[in-house]
């Protein structure tokens, strides 16, 4: 990780990571993605290390690592395969609400199992007709006495149908953010159903599908938080989130730039090294100032979420847009600088600009992003 200075403990915990990535998830990447298959059993290996609970509490079952440390951890693992990284750090984040939000009866039933990986998790908050503007959502959470009923669709849900928890926003007042609140759907409660798995450019080690709610009826004590503090719940939760895909979006531009350094350093043209041309040096030069940069920022970010800044999610904003947008910039680069063969499945690199497209996306689009760091730098002119 060129370009950023790591303490012993979080440079143990790469070490370990990139051990963990190379025995475990590079050799089967492209396997997985060629066969849309979601290796549940490596993310149980990877829960082993202490990975499905990365920001949980310690108390609570989980690893207790800082943000800082945890954006080592999923950049590391998405130098093997981006898409498998960017869902466990869904899973995490997912198991982070959970830990913060939770009463102790609901931390105690929901975190063993999470930070296990036993039950994976999937995050509830994007509709057909609601993505950006997350606050017109329509699910609605009607309460009936001891309990509540839950009807609606959400759309583009990561895990959806292998996961067993679903952290699902819905709408419990009037219009408007104030009007949400978050609820603990399981798997098996009567009435969720799933849409078919959607067929995605990229991303096809994990499923993707709607998650359907005909009226779910679940037990009060299933409401994460207070009523109508649903909203702030899923602003707080994708704080983290973003940075997660951020450093998704590292590791793979990074494998991209290696695996570019590789294959220019075998071929030649024109009697010499295509590693020795300047103009290919000065590309890949370009790339990787670029990629420390953005991991400077996410680092920033990652440091402010710590320490409760109150910019953080200014900084967590402009970090994921500008690490989603540099990381797939480098990984189109050096598809472009293996010519031919970076067109071609069995290289990888088309693989990585397939999967960090996305990451443009989710999480809040990143032109959500601008008007959230926008907003940060206007707000004190009223």
């Amino acid at each position: 990780m060129t370009g950023t200075l790591l303490t012993e403990d979080q440079q143990a915990l790469v070490e370990t990571t990139l051990d963990f990535t190379h025995d475990h998830i590079t050799p089967h990447a492209l396997a997985w993605d060629r066969d849309s298959h979601f290796p549940v059993d490596v993310l149980r290996k990877a829960a082993g290390l202490g990975l499905g609970g990365v920001h949980v509490r310690e108390e609570s079952g989980g690893s207790g690592l800082s943000r800082a440390d945890g954006v080592l951890v999923y950049e590391t693992l998405a130098s093997g395969c981006p898409c498998l990284a960017a869902y466990l750090s869904i899973h995490n984040m997912v198991a982070w609400m959970v830990d913060h939000y939770g009463d102790p009866a609901q931390r105690a039933h929901l975190l063993p199992r999470l930070c296990a990986m036993d039950d994976l998790a999937s995050y509830c908050l994007t509709e057909p007709g609601a993505g950006s503007d997350a606050a017109a959502l329509t699910t609605r959470a009607v309460r009936d006495g001891d309990h509540w009923t839950l009807t609606g669709t959400k759309q583009f849900i990561s895990g959806a149908g292998a996961a067993q928890l679903y952290l699902v926003m819905a709408r419990t007042g009037g219009a408007g953010p104030e009007g949400i609140s978050a609820f603990l759907v399981d798997k098996d409660d009567p009435g969720v159903s799933f849409g078919p798995d959607e067929r995605k450019m990229g991303w096809h080690a994990q499923p993707t599908r709607q998650v359907v709610l005909d009226g779910v009826r679940v037990p009060a004590d299933r409401l994460l938080g207070r009523e109508g503090q649903g909203f702030g719940i899923a602003m707080n939760g994708l704080n983290g989130g973003r940075l997660g895909i951020a450093a998704c979006s590292l590791g793979g531009a990074r494998s991209a730039l290696d695996r570019s350094l590789t294959h220019l350093a075998g071929r030649q043209a024109f009697g010499t090294r295509l590693l020795d041309a300047q103009a290919l040096r000065f590309r890949l030069a370009d790339m990787a100032t670029e990629l420390a940069a953005a991991r400077a920022l996410v680092q920033q970010a990652a440091q402010a979420l710590d320490r409760h800044d109150p910019q953080a999610p200014y900084l967590c904003a402009m970090a994921k847009r500008f690490a989603t947008d540099t990381g797939y910039s480098v990984a189109d680069r050096a598809l472009q600088l293996h010519g031919g063969y970076g067109y071609l499945s069995e290289y990888g690199i088309e693989k990585i600009v397939r999967d960090l497209r996305v990451h443009q996306i989710l999480e809040g689009t990143n032109e959500i992003m601008r008007v959230i760091v926008a907003r940060g730098l206007t707000e004190a002119f009223g």
